[in-house]
């Protein structure tokens, strides 16, 4: 099935049919398996052979889920997770060792931050961060001791960019393991392998569930790497349940056509925020006047779903426009089906110092959108009539 297109692949690559010759994949919710004999049962969890032993290790459900991810990515293997920091924190708590480094972007998820300055310090695991405008510091920043190379791009939530064919040469050149959150771009939009990533980790709850409805995360990447973190996984437990599993599978096979829409209307509501009084600046990334947006066209193939906005006015501006708000759910969710609105200054990033909110360009008028499905004139007229109600002067950047 090598040589079928992405949208094919999503829908019919599927687990083996049963006895029963179902057209669609059943939901298997069993904890354990049974085995033949006593050397079936030797043999398989001498892992001699390839079996479901214990959904904690894997399920025929979580395989499909997790075969499809690794086509989708052009990756060599998988494993998937309850959530999206079980698999950052797994990643990480399996690859490194007390005393090892991590050279991060700045711009990271909230709690990948509080992971990297909080938790891996008690194992002697520190970070050293760089800016997205501030690549050509990467190679001041990397020691004896550095392991991994970590960003996401787009970034969360300022939708900047990073050049991931530049990030894979510091990577292969210093010999770092090139990790990539690709949970913005998902695999139909962007492929962090072909330019040299080692890992590709998602949160699945987004974009690749896409209708809000559970909780999953998946690394994917080489065969190595991920067996070392299969078998940290096994033993701590952070596994994806086979009905949750079941419910993503089922989505990839929406999944391109549904981003596909989600940035048709994404672009469309930046190029309206372009022209309102009320707003400083717009973060899209196929918008022209975006920073990276050479570095978009080169590795993304449309510009996602999420715009970024900063609103004249402030933290004050930033909550009246979010009471305004009629249509747009207020949540910490994204890639929804459903438009949502987020300001990260008094919510997601509201625990940052305000220099370490400032330093990754979270203002306190920035407003993240994550652009659903809605018909687009109705998701632009919310955005109109909320920012109406903000009586300030922009100021133009």
């Amino acid at each position: 099935m090598e040589d079928l297109h992405f949208e094919t692949l999503a829908i019919r690559s599927q687990s083996e049919r049963s006895q029963f010759g179902e057209h669609s994949t059943p939901l298997y919710l069993t904890s354990s398996f049974v085995f033949d004999d006593a050397e079936d049962m030797r043999a398989s969890f001498a892992e001699e052979k390839e079996k479901n032993l214990y959904s904690r290790f894997t399920n025929p459900n979580t395989t499909e889920f997790v075969n499809k991810m690794v086509t989708m990515e052009h990756a060599e293997a998988g494993y998937a997770f309850a959530t999206g920091m079980a698999a950052v924190f797994s990643t990480f708590g399996a690859l490194l060792n007390a005393g090892d480094h991590i050279v991060s972007c700045r711009s990271v998820f909230g709690s990948t931050h509080t992971l990297f300055t909080k938790y891996l310090p008690k194992w002697q695991i520190e970070t050293s961060y760089f800016n997205v405008s501030e690549l050509d510091k990467i190679e001041s920043l990397i020691q004896a001791n550095t392991k991994i190379l970590y960003a996401e791009t787009p970034t969360n939530p300022g939708v900047d960019l990073l050049d991931l064919e530049l990030l894979g040469r510091l990577a292969k050149k210093h010999n770092l393991l090139l990790v990539i959150d690709n949970c913005f771009a998902t695999p139909y939009l962007q492929n962090p392998i072909d330019f040299g990533a080692d890992l590709v980790i998602h949160s699945a709850t987004k974009l690749i569930d896409g209708q809000g409805r559970v909780l999953g995360g998946v690394v994917v990447g080489k065969k190595a790497l991920v067996k070392e973190i299969y078998l940290f996984s096994r033993n701590t437990g952070p596994a994806m349940s086979p009905f949750n599993a079941w419910v993503l599978s089922k989505s990839l096979e929406t999944l391109a056509i549904r981003v596909e829409k989600h940035c048709e209307n994404a672009l469309k509501v930046a190029e309206f925020l372009e022209t309102q009084a009320q707003v400083n600046f717009v973060r899209y990334p196929f918008l022209i006047s975006h920073p990276q947006y050479k570095i978009a066209k080169k590795q993304m193939k449309l510009g996602g779903s999420i715009v970024a906005f900063e609103l004249a006015g402030g933290l004050s501006a930033g909550r009246q426009f979010l009471n305004a708000l009629k249509l747009c759910s207020l949540s910490a969710n994204l890639g929804d089906t459903r438009s949502i609105v987020t300001h990260p200054a008094s919510t997601t990033h509201s625990k940052l110092a305000e220099a370490d909110r400032l330093e990754v360009k979270i203002t306190d008028g920035l407003v993240r959108v994550s652009v659903g499905l809605e018909h687009v004139s109705d998701i632009i007229a919310d955005l109109k009539q909320a920012l109406a109600t903000i009586k300030v002067q922009a100021k133009k950047q």
